[in-house]
């Protein structure tokens, strides 16, 4: 922040000014502060922050805050047209202000400038510099960017250093202990059956495009190749592996991208349907009678969910992959021979390396993501809930997940955002907060993805709430997306934590 009192060192020699126009008035930013104009960008709302923000642009692969401008000077919003633009100020950090217009670049002698301490307006004259008055140019009032940033975003300033916050989260030592005594699983359906694999052998899960590009004489499994990021990735179906008739690719499709010992492939799955955390006790590997030469053989262990009532295959990468044909014909469609030696940058796409592995989901058509690891598994939203009297605003209910009781939270309540009607697509993301297991309702659950590391930097702090809940943004220009990534332990303030900790044992003790 400047002084009350004086303008920066080397501004007031500076008489270049950008105006704009707002609500049929003229304004103006000091043109040492504008860094560019551009139109309107595609923007992701962030949930928690400033009524006038925006929301959140790409700007050639920076994340750039845009805010309105009408809305910090309190004056109505209207709707953005051809005209519209953004004006892109030093803040601290990049920020967008959206102005109606933008109307040109003036140089004025020093001498128009009359103070803002004789100026009323209808503007708060803590936001205004002065006043120009110049023969030829029509009466502007200039904006103080710093004032206009600071009344909206006291939590927004540069973080140039501050490591710390973009380091992952360890897990706690219970959840370590969980997690040894647990199987990961992605499970999916063909055919309506489902199926399940591994989840540290699955690298990422991606929509299936419109269509894949056919290679003449492809063996009987490999659809062909897309492009994912500059890659060429084989496409395999499921169907094919499993002896299915192939039907055309739609949207509810995915590929689910799985490492092999000689390199990746993409398989085509119907659909995914959910990350698993399955005890190992009642995991059974498959029994030797049934074990025996053919698809069986693909089959590792089946888990036993809902008293038995659900059955789930969880699936071999290696045995689906295994026989000589399979991989020379993957291998073909990778461009490297098999016995050849693998490229160094494909050996490092086998692991997670410099990546991190994230579950995504939407809440009203953006996309936010939580670390893998700290989801226990995603769930379907059954039909009726446990009602919570006198709870929180966001608390939906109890439900009874296999013997236990279940808070239910509503995660766009939560994050401020409108409440919408259930629908067959909501799912119930449980995680572990405050050491109490919470599932949280989200409008649906997209992917799990990769995402490397270089391209998650940390989110802009536009308010204190919204900081520590949104805490990084992974900027993924390539794609047109943006992915909101969500700070678990910090969705549940520790006094909420104990209370729903308290309504959980208090309904036990009643089912007892």
């Amino acid at each position: 922040m400047r002084p009350d009192d004086e303008a920066p060192e080397g501004e007031a020699d500076n008489a270049d000014y950008v105006t704009f126009d707002m609500a049929g008035e003229r304004y103006a930013f000091p043109m040492t502060r504008v860094q560019e104009i551009i139109r309107m960008p595609t923007v992701v709302k962030v949930p928690l922050g400033p009524p006038s923000l925006a929301g959140l642009a790409n700007l050639r692969g920076r994340v750039l805050p845009v805010v309105g401008l009408r809305e910090c000077c309190d004056m109505p919003g209207v709707e953005h047209d051809e005209t519209t633009r953004v004006i892109v100020v030093d803040g601290g950090v990049p920020l967008g202000f959206v102005v109606d217009r933008v109307a040109s670049v003036i140089s004025i002698d020093p001498a128009a400038m009359e103070s803002a301490d004789s100026v009323r307006s209808t503007v708060n004259s803590d936001v205004l510099i002065g006043v120009i008055k110049s023969d030829g140019v029509a009466m502007t009032s200039v904006l103080d960017v710093d004032r206009l940033v600071g009344s909206q975003f006291d939590q927004l300033a540069a973080r140039v250093g501050r490591t710390e916050s973009t380091a992952r989260v360890p897990m706690s030592e219970e959840n370590d202990a969980e997690s040894n005594d647990t199987l990961e699983l992605v499970s999916f359906a063909v055919e309506g059956q489902e199926y399940a694999l591994p989840i540290d052998q699955v690298q990422e899960i991606v929509q299936a495009p419109t269509e894949v590009s056919h290679v003449p004489n492809a063996g009987s499994r490999v659809l062909g190749v897309i492009d994912l990021r500059g890659r060429l990735l084989p496409v395999v179906s499921m169907r094919r592996v499993f002896g299915l008739p192939v039907t055309e690719l739609e949207p509810q499709n995915r590929i689910v991208v799985v490492s092999i010992k000689d390199g990746v492939v993409g398989v085509v799955m119907d659909t995914v349907r959910e990350v698993l955390r399955v005890p190992h006790q009642l995991v059974a590997p498959l029994p030797s009678f049934v074990a025996g030469d053919g698809r069986k053989s693909e089959v590792e262990s089946v888990c036993r969910l809902e008293d038995g009532k659900r059955l789930v295959s969880v699936l071999s990468v290696n045995r689906m992959f295994d026989s000589p044909e399979v991989r020379s014909e993957i291998a073909e469609h990778q461009g490297w021979e098999e016995g050849a030696e693998m490229p160094a940058e494909r050996v490092a796409d086998d692991g997670r390396g410099d990546e991190e592995l994230f579950v995504v989901f939407r809440l009203d058509d953006e996309e936010y993501a939580v670390d893998v690891d700290a989801v226990q598994e995603i769930i379907r939203v059954p039909e009726a809930l446990i009602r919570v009297p006198r709870s929180f605003e966001f608390v939906e209910g109890l439900v009874n997940l296999r013997g236990t009781v279940l808070p239910v939270v509503d995660l766009r309540t939560r994050l401020g955002l409108a409440r919408c009607d259930r629908d067959e697509r909501q799912r119930i993301v449980v995680l572990i907060i405050g050491g109490v297991r919470t599932g949280f309702v989200v409008d649906s659950v997209a992917e799990v993805a990769r995402v490397g590391r270089q391209v998650l930097e940390p989110a802009p702090e536009l308010s204190a709430e919204q900081a520590r809940v949104v805490s990084r943004v992974a900027n993924l220009p390539e794609q047109k997306r943006m992915l909101l990534l969500v700070q678990v332990d910090q969705l549940l303030a520790a006094g909420q934590a104990e209370a729903l900790a308290d309504v959980l044992a208090e309904d036990e003790l009643v089912a007892v």
